[in-house]
C-alpha cells in the first residue's frame, strides 16, 4: 500500500509539471501573437523571445506571479502602434494590464473578458475604435477600467453596472453616445466616474446620485438634458457638469432652474430594475480548471468487471480523490493569494503595494495592485484623521492632482522630459491639460519621513508657502504603488543660477550688472520671508541654500527652490543632499562642530551666493576671496561685464556678502538686516 501512495504522489507531481508546463508554453505562444500584432516591426518588443522565459525579468514589461504565470503586462508609453490581439484572453492569469499612453488601434478583443483575475484595465490615451464590448461585464474582479481618450463609439454598455467590483470607470475622451445606464447605480464602490467629452444625451440617472462610495463626478462636455438630482451636490467640486445646455437644476450654477417642462425627464430618471437587464449576460466566475484533461475515459470493456481489479480500482480512487484534494487545496490558496499576489517589473517593486492598506475588507481594498488608488485619488494618508488642530486637511485637497495628470503632463515620463536628477528625486518637465509648463519633482517615498503624520504636516507647511520669489508649488501627487511623490511647480523658463556663472562671453549668457543686483535683492527677500514666522507659517531654515537651488523665470526674477522640503524628507536624505553644498563652499562652518542649521547658516550660505553672482564665478577660491577682501574690484567682478558696472555698488556688495561669510555666526547679519541694507542700495542708485 505504501509502494501504491508513492507512486501516487509521483503521479500527481508529475501531472502537476506537465500541466505548468503546458500552461507556460500557451503563455509564451500568447505573448508572441500579442508582440507580434503590438510591434509588427520587432522594433519596441525585441527582448521578447518565444525561446525566452517570460519570467526571468527579461521579457520588457511582462511581470509573473509566484507560481510563474504571467500576471502583468505594463507597456504604458513605449509607442505601440499595432493593434491589440483576441489572444490576450488566453493569459488567464493577468491581474493588470497597462497599455496606457501608446497608439494601439482596431478594436477592444471581446476576449479580453476571459480575464477573471484583472484587477485593472488601463487603455487610455490610444486609438481604440469600435464599441465597449459588453462581455466586458463578465470580468467580475475588475477593479479600474480606463478607456479614456480613445475612438470608441456607441453606446455604453449597460452590463458594466455587474462589475460589482469597479472602483473607477473612465470613458471621457470618445465619442459614446445614447443615454448613461441607470445600472451603472449598482456599482457600490464606485468612487470615480468620468464621462466627459463624449456625446451622451438625456438625463443623469438618478442611481448615480445614490452611490455612496462616489467622490468624482465629471459629465462635461455632452449633450444630456432634464434635472440634476440636488443629492449630486455632496459632491461639492468632484461633480463636473459644464457645457450640457440642456441640464438644469438648483444650487449648481450655472445651471438654468428647472421649469414644469423639464420634468418630463423625471421618469426616465427614475431607477429601474437592474436585474431584467442581467438575464442575457449573467455569468459565474469559475477558477481556472486544473484537472483539464486528468479525466480517464471508461467505457464498458475497460471498466465492467470491477471484482477482477480491486487493486487498480483501489488506486484509480485514491489517485482521483488525491488529485480533487490537491486541486481544491491549490485553488483555494491562488485565491487567497491572488490579493497578495506580489508582481514584479524591472521598472517598480511591488512589495509594499499593499503594505499600507488599512481595509481589511476585500471590497474595501485599492483598486489597483500596481498603482493603488494612485489614478483615481493618489496615495492618502489623509484618510485616516491623522491630523487635527494647527493644520488643515481641507487646505492640502486643494492641492492634490491624481497620478493621470502626472503621466499627462510628463508624456509618461518620457526620457526627453527629464530636467535633472539628483541624490533623490528626478525632476521633469511636464505640461498640464490646461496648458500650464510645470517642473515635476518626482521623490522616492523612501527619502520621505517615514511618519505619515509629519509627512502631512509638511505638506501642509510647503503648500502655504508663497512669495515672489519662492518657487510656486501647484500641487502634489503620492503614489503608493509606484512608491513616489510627485511636487509640481511651475516652470522657470531660465534654468538655475549656475547656468549663468562660469560662462564665456560668446555664450550669450552674461548677466548685465542691473540683473545681478536684482536677482540678489530677491534672494534676500525670498530667504527673509522663510526666516520670519507669520500667522500662516513657522519661521523656517532652508538649509541648503545654493546657485542651483536659485531659479530664474521669464523676467530674470530668482526663485529659491525646495523652501521646506526637509520638511518632508527624511534626516538622512537630507544630510547625503548637503554633499554638494558642501564641496561648493555653501555650507556654514559652524556645522562641521554643532551638526545643526539656524538662520546663520543660510546666510552663511547666502553670502557665498552674493560673491558668486558679483564674480561670475560657481566656487570662489581663497585667491578669489583675497581679491574681494582687499576691494581689488576690477579683478573681482565677472570679467564678463567688461567693466559695464557700479563701482560704488560693487563696493557695498561685496562688503555685504564678506559680512555674510563671517566665520562667527554672531557676527553675521540677519536676513532683516540684510534686506535693509539692499533696500538702501537701490534707493540711493
Amino acid at each position: 500500500m505504501l509502494k501504491i501512495h508513492s507512486i501516487n504522489i509521483l503521479f500527481i507531481c508529475s501531472l502537476f509539471l506537465a500541466c505548468h508546463t503546458i500552461l507556460a508554453d500557451t503563455e509564451i505562444k500568447a505573448l508572441m501573437e500579442i508582440k507580434s500584432s503590438l510591434d509588427p516591426q520587432n522594433k519596441l518588443l525585441s527582448t521578447w523571445d518565444i525561446n525566452g522565459d517570460p519570467c526571468s525579468g527579461l521579457f520588457e514589461g511582462v511581470a509573473c506571479n509566484q507560481h510563474r504565470n504571467v500576471a502583468n503586462i505594463s507597456l504604458q508609453g513605449r509607442g505601440l502602434t499595432g493593434k491589440l490581439s483576441p489572444v490576450i484572453g488566453e493569459l488567464k492569469w493577468l491581474s493588470g494590464i497597462y497599455l496606457h499612453y501608446n497608439s494601439i488601434n482596431g478594436e477592444i478583443p471581446k476576449e479580453i473578458a476571459n480575464l477573471n483575475y484583472l484587477n485593472d484595465l488601463y487603455l487610455n490615451v490610444n486609438n481604440f475604435s469600435g464599441i465597449i464590448p459588453p462581455e466586458i461585464a463578465h470580468m467580475a474582479n475588475l477593479q479600474v477600467m480606463d478607456l479614456g481618450c480613445n475612438r470608441l463609439t456607441g453606446s455604453i454598455p449597460a452590463q458594466i453596472g455587474s462589475l460589482s467590483m469597479l472602483s473607477v470607470l473612465s470613458l471621457q475622451y470618445n465619442q459614446l453616445n445614447g443615454s448613461i445606464p441607470p445600472s451603472l447605480g449598482d456599482l457600490l464602490f464606485l468612487k470615480r466616474l468620468d464621462l466627459s467629452y463624449n456625446r451622451l444625451s438625456g438625463p443623469i440617472p438618478l442611481t448615480l446620485a445614490n452611490i455612496q462610495t462616489l467622490q468624482n463626478l465629471d459629465i462635461r462636455n455632452n449633450s444630456l438634458s432634464g434635472i440634476v438630482p440636488t443629492s449630486l451636490k455632496k459632491l461639492n467640486a468632484g461633480f463636473a457638469y459644464g457645457n450640457n445646455s440642456r441640464l438644469c437644476g438648483t444650487g449648481f450654477p450655472p445651471l438654468r432652474t428647472c421649469t414644469a417642462f423639464d420634468s418630463g425627464d423625471v421618469e426616465i430618471n427614475t431607477p429601474q430594475p437592474f436585474s431584467l437587464i442581467l438575464n442575457n449576460h449573467t455569468q459565474s466566475t469559475e477558477e481556472p480548471k486544473k484537472t483539464t484533461g486528468l479525466h480517464t475515459d471508461c467505457n464498458t470493456s475497460t471498466c465492467s468487471n470491477v471484482q477482477k481489479f480491486p487493486h487498480i480500482v483501489i488506486a484509480v480512487g485514491v489517485i482521483t480523490g488525491s488529485i480533487t484534494f490537491a486541486a481544491v487545496i491549490f485553488l483555494t490558496f491562488i485565491r487567497y493569494r491572488r490579493q497578495k499576489q506580489k508582481v514584479g517589473t524591472t521598472i517598480e517593486a511591488s512589495e509594499s503595494r499593499h503594505s499600507t492598506d488599512h481595509h481589511t475588507d476585500f471590497h474595501s481594498k485599492s483598486p489597483s495592485p500596481l498603482v493603488s488608488l494612485a489614478y483615481s485619488t493618489g496615495w492618502d494618508p489623509l484618510a485616516d484623521g491623522l491630523i487635527s488642530g494647527e493644520f488643515s486637511h481641507e487646505l492640502l485637497q486643494n492641492f492634490r492632482y491624481n497620478l493621470e495628470d502626472v503621466e499627462s503632463a510628463t508624456q509618461y515620463f518620457l526620457e526627453a522630459n527629464v530636467l535633472g536628477r539628483g541624490n533623490f528625486s528626478t525632476v521633469y518637465k511636464g505640461v498640464l491639460r490646461d496648458g500650464s509648463a510645470v517642473a515635476i519633482k518626482s521623490v522616492n517615498v523612501a527619502s520621505c519621513k517615514s511618519e505619515e503624520s509629519e509627512f502631512v504636516l509638511g505638506l501642509n507647511l510647503l503648500v502655504t508657502l508663497r512669495h515672489e520669489n519662492l518657487v510656486n508649488l501647484r500641487g502634489f501627487c503620492c503614489s503608493r504603488g509606484r512608491g513616489e511623490c510627485f511636487l509640481i511647480y511651475d516652470f522657470a523658463p531660465n534654468g538655475s543660477l549656475t547656468k549663468y556663472l562660469d560662462v564665456s562671453n560668446e555664450s550669450g549668457l552674461v548677466l548685465d550688472w542691473c540683473t545681478r543686483v536684482r536677482i540678489i535683492a530677491g534672494i534676500a527677500k525670498g530667504l527673509n520671508y522663510l526666516h520670519e514666522e507669520n500667522g500662516s507659517k513657522p519661521s523656517l531654515v532652508h538649509q541648503n541654500i545654493s546657485a542651483e537651488k536659485i531659479l530664474i523665470d521669464e523676467q530674470f526674477n530668482p526663485l529659491i527652490l525646495n523652501s521646506g522640503l526637509r520638511k518632508i524628507l527624511a534626516d538622512d536624505t537630507i544630510f547625503s543632499a548637503l554633499k554638494v553644498s558642501a564641496a561648493m563652499g555653501y555650507l556654514a562652518p559652524e556645522y562641521i562642530t554643532t551638526g545643526r542649521f539656524t538662520e546663520k547658516s543660510d546666510v552663511y550660505a547666502f553670502g557665498v551666493i552674493i560673491l558668486d553672482v558679483i564674480s561670475g564665478k560657481q566656487q570662489i577660491t581663497n585667491a578669489m576671496r583675497s581679491l574681494a577682501e582687499s576691494s581689488k574690484l576690477e579683478d573681482f567682478v565677472d570679467q564678463n561685464l567688461n567693466g559695464d558696472f557700479s563701482i560704488s555698488e560693487a563696493a557695498k556688495m561685496v562688503k555685504l556678502g564678506l559680512w555674510c561669510i563671517n566665520e562667527l555666526p554672531d557676527q553675521r547679519p540677519n536676513m532683516k538686516d540684510v534686506v535693509d541694507e539692499l533696500n538702501k542700495l537701490s534707493s540711493n542708485s
